[in-house]
């Protein structure tokens, strides 16, 4: 939730460490996690509910589920949905992530029947619903503080205490206390059996133990198949509990790479030891921005400017399942408060959506694009622009896809040796012969499939 600097770190020191670490995979290391069958061609958008709308209800949401479909959406994920706690509040409306309640509904959002109304929404679209889930932590005036205070670690004195010094907001929970893990599991299980959702994003996964995660996959999968989604990068989270984790190492490099402070050769690096050290199938978020990024950190437009479009494509057509962000489509420039009502403003329109559907419509089509192992390994293209052109190609049988994006603000015309042959290119729908050279615009991309 706010571990940034946290995580930054320890990206940094996991790309440090390169191929000689005692994690490089085995080649039978396959994960016994289950990924869910619809879930292998899949895009996910995570909503903000109370900035998606002027309304900040479920309601006003929900008429926006058809546009999300059409744009090319399977899984939509909801931040929480809860009553957040008043004691210790930061902002007049509080963090999302400060939970009072966790089987009950925000009435900030609307209620118990609105939000099941949403659910079937999400439905009758085909597609999924997650939820956020905050396990590591409730409010200061969880109910739990009075009738269960076992349930929470304590200082030396016995007061209760934040996980982190600046998250004041919340408190921490003991995972020591089999009961806490009782009535966690039985709250997640709640709202898979009572409203049908479909699995859970799980914030701060890594500071929750991994037993308890385990514990719980196997639980909900007992009631549906569920998607679930790890806030963590480690890779025992892929083991037996999720299908998915956050590609914030990928983030930053992206990051690093479009400003010039890196080469693209550190994305490949990159590439070759997350190979060696997840388990086969693996899936992973590729994110420009999200939540906590574009209220904490910067929005998509101030890390990637004029290339933004291009570092999409790249996030689209890469190894991993692509995020979309309240707003993104719009290219929403605001770093939107997280504490208060401050609304997306979609006057400008959906500036990206026609990008993000042609996109989407690929990887549905195209099975070099599915997601772990039902989709196609990622292979790179040598060129005469190693330095300033990602250049790559994704294979599965005999469908491919080949990409080619110019990281800088100059046009460029690059060779390559490889004879591509005869493919389509996928933004004009025209047939062509991808063959010994290229030339791209400043930021530029072409995409091309068979």
């Amino acid at each position: 939730m706010r571990l940034k600097a946290f995580f930054a770190s320890l990206s940094l020191i996991l790309l440090a460490c390169g191929g000689n670490e005692k994690t490089n995979r085995p080649e039978d290391h396959a994960a016994r996690v289950k990924h869910p069958e619809w879930s292998k061609t899949a895009v996910i958008y995570e909503a903000n509910i109370r900035q998606h709308t002027p309304e900040g209800t479920f309601n006003a949401f929900a008429k926006e589920i058809p546009r999300l479909k059409a744009m090319g959406i399977d899984i939509v994920w909801l931040m929480p949905i809860h009553p957040i706690g008043a004691k210790n509040r930061k902002g007049s409306l509080g963090s999302y992530y400060s939970i009072k309640d966790y089987t009950a509904i925000n009435p900030e959002f609307g209620s118990e029947e609105e939000f099941r109304h949403l659910v079937n929404t999400i439905h009758a679209h085909d597609m999924k619903v997650i939820i956020d889930w905050v396990a590591n932590h409730t409010a200061w005036d969880h109910s739990w503080t009075e009738t269960h205070p076992e349930y929470y670690n304590r200082t030396e004195s016995g007061e209760f205490q934040p996980p982190v010094a600046d998250w004041e907001d919340v408190i921490d929970l003991n995972y020591n206390n089999e009961e806490l893990r009782k009535e966690m599991l039985n709250a997640m299980k709640y709202w898979v059996s009572e409203f049908d959702i479909d699995g859970y994003r799980c914030d701060v996964a890594g500071m929750v133990p991994i037993d308890f995660w385990n514990t719980v996959r196997a639980e909900l999968d007992a009631i549906k198949p569920v998607f679930m989604l790890a806030e963590g990068e480690e890779p025992e989270l892929h083991e037996e509990a999720f299908d998915m984790t956050y590609s914030w190492e990928l983030m930053h490099l992206m990051r690093r790479v479009a400003s010039g402070e890196e080469s693209p050769e550190a994305i490949k690096a990159m590439y070759k030891k997350d190979f060696e050290r997840y388990p086969k199938g693996y899936y992973k978020m590729n994110i420009i921005t999200n939540h906590d990024e574009n209220s904490w950190n910067g929005t998509a437009e101030e890390f990637f400017g004029e290339g933004q479009e291009a570092w999409f494509v790249f996030a689209a057509t890469t190894y991993g399942m692509p995020l979309v962000y309240s707003g993104q489509e719009a290219n929403n420039t605001k770093r939107l408060e997280f504490f208060e009502k401050d609304s997306i403003d979609w006057s400008g329109g959906y500036v990206f959506s026609n990008l993000y559907k042609t996109l989407f419509q690929l990887k549905e089509d195209n099975p070099a694009l599915w997601n772990g192992e039902f989709g196609g390994s990622l292979e790179w293209i040598e060129t005469s622009a190693n330095e300033s052109v990602l250049a790559y190609k994704r294979k599965k049988g005999e469908h491919e896809v080949v990409v080619f994006i110019n990281i800088q603000g100059q046009p460029i015309t690059l060779t390559f040796e490889e004879e591509l042959g005869a493919m389509r290119n996928v933004m004009d729908n025209i047939e062509t012969v991808v063959s010994g050279e290229l030339s791209l615009p400043p930021n530029g991309f072409k995409v091309f499939a068979k």
